[in-house]
């Protein structure tokens, strides 16, 4: 599969999802934004992940074209496939 990542805002990555919305551990492997689905369960347990500037400790929660996701000192904002 290939992503297609573009920078739009000073250090806000773009990460385009091809569905509705995606969970947060997933789209943290999917942005690569960690190594691997056992660190981003830890750091997002740990309150080390903020979604929407709020510090979010639920693995499963939904995002959705629009939220951005920080952690590590990096910045992603989920945008829609063709957006």
């Amino acid at each position: 599969m290939k992503v297609r990542v573009t920078r739009r805002e000073a250090g806000v990555v773009d990460v385009p999802i091809h569905t509705e919305f995606i969970k947060l551990q997933d789209f943290l492997k999917f942005a690569n934004a960690v190594p691997s689905g056992g660190m981003a369960k830890t750091m997002i347990q740990a309150g080390d992940v903020a979604v929407n500037g709020e510090v979010c400790t639920m693995r499963g929660k939904k995002l959705h074209p629009g939220d951005q996701v920080a952690c590590l000192g990096g910045k992603w904002r989920v945008t829609a496939d063709g957006a």
